[in-house]
């Protein structure tokens, strides 16, 4: 893991970012980006998130690193967690009132992953991915 922390702080220290910290959580599998560049960065942390993701799960497979590798930049990722979270909730909720089909925005198979898991546990709906691509996203159904 170490390997692939060095690669993209060297990375980003190329890229002509100001002092960014490369550091990995206790468990060993996801890489916290930091760094302070100004309103601007806003625009671009999630393709930054996806760019840095790809070269992590690259370097470590090539270090031999076995399991997916999650990086998150200034904590975009963990927000959006708990954002996808509350959508999936709150989907659920209108599937109950409505007694119809939700479908959700289209998202990557991470954050999709997350919603069949938030309400995997639930007796009284279920979750289907539909679409192709950049077009996939998540339909809660009622159980009836």
């Amino acid at each position: 893991m170490e390997q692939i922390q060095q690669t993209l702080k060297k990375l980003l220290d190329l890229g002509g970012f100001a002092e960014p910290t490369v550091d990995a959580d206790p468990e060993g599998r996801r890489l916290l980006v930091f760094m302070n560049e100004g309103d601007w960065i806003a625009e671009w942390i999630p393709r930054l998130v996806a760019d840095l993701g790809h070269v992590a799960r690259t370097v470590g497979r090539k270090a031999g690193i076995e399991g997916m590798v999650y990086v998150d930049v200034n904590n975009y990722r963990k927000e959006r967690e708990v954002l996808i979270v509350a959508l999936a909730k709150a989907a659920a909720r209108k599937v109950l009132v409505t007694k119809g089909d939700v479908k959700l925005p289209p998202m990557n198979a991470y954050e999709r992953r997350l919603v069949h898991t938030e309400l995997a546990t639930r007796p009284d709906v279920k979750t289907e991915s539909v679409g192709e691509r950049k077009e996939r996203c998540v339909i809660v159904k009622p159980l009836l």
